[in-house]
């Protein structure tokens, strides 16, 4: 396995006459930021699901820091941080308590304030999670994904719907998962945020992977056969402006 923390070999996923992941085979380097991309439905989520041991795969084979997924999901699920969906958690808590109460699961002593501290949320311990704006949840979500001190982390779209403030904040918060140790894999249909996060990514549609290497390397190929933009682009985008007047600071809105 040397240094890779994932190894996928021809994965299959069929649900009954649909097959959703057409044998795909990929790798993952420990502590790097690997990018699963393609359209809403290409099968990379349900990919992600598998590795994560929520999923069951039809065929191929699946490992996670050298154990296999078939006969260890217990011990992936130890070493692994998952972020949960709103939904994932409890109305009537504030977030200290759902950091204690994750912490219990876990069997694990967290200080709570600590990691709130992580993701810029102390001012928010008291406040429960539907209180809560979008980034913000993010920013928790990330948090629990902490609390195991996991090898491996994943995330699913994390930035769907947030504010560019909250995107770009974001983006900074997953590097500094990558400098804390952590092996990042990240699913997004945003290929600027892919090209700015991700050391190597694959790329996934109909359940097929099309494309794997970095995002250096693939634009570099495309530039190669003489594609040229239709127009001319800028040093900066519109984003960039908007960053630039507003500032880029922790917003609580």
């Amino acid at each position: 396995m040397s240094n890779h923390i994932i190894k996928v070999d021809n994965l299959v996923k069929k649900y009954g006459d649909f097959t959703a992941v057409k044998g795909i085979s990929f790798d993952v380097k420990e502590g790097e930021i690997f990018g699963l991309l393609g359209p809403n439905g290409a099968g990379k989520t349900t990919t992600l699901e598998i590795m994560e041991t929520l999923r069951e795969k039809t065929s191929g084979q699946v490992f996670i820091d050298g154990m296999d997924l078939d006969k260890e999901p217990q011990a992936i699920k130890n070493i692994i941080g998952v972020q949960l969906q709103a939904a994932g958690y409890y109305p009537n808590l504030n977030l200290k308590q759902i950091i204690n109460l994750f912490a219990g699961l876990y069997n694990r002593d967290t200080d709570p304030m600590a990691l709130l501290d992580t993701v810029n949320l102390r001012e928010k311990a008291k406040n429960k999670f539907k209180q809560l704006s979008g980034g913000q949840k993010q920013r928790f979500s990330i948090a629990t994904t902490l609390i195991n001190e996991p090898k491996l982390i994943f995330l699913d779209e994390p930035t769907t719907g947030l504010d560019p403030q909250a995107r770009r904040n974001l983006w900074d918060l997953i590097k500094q998962l990558r400098e804390r140790g952590c092996t990042v894999v990240i699913t997004t249909h945003y290929m600027d945020e892919a090209e700015e996060l991700c050391e190597r990514v694959a790329i996934i549609d109909s359940g097929e992977m099309i494309a794997l290497s970095t995002p250096a390397e693939l634009i570099d190929k495309l530039l190669a056969t003489g594609f040229q933009r239709p127009k001319a682009m800028k040093a900066a985008n519109l984003e960039d402006v908007f960053l630039n007047m507003t500032g880029k600071e922790w917003r609580e809105g």
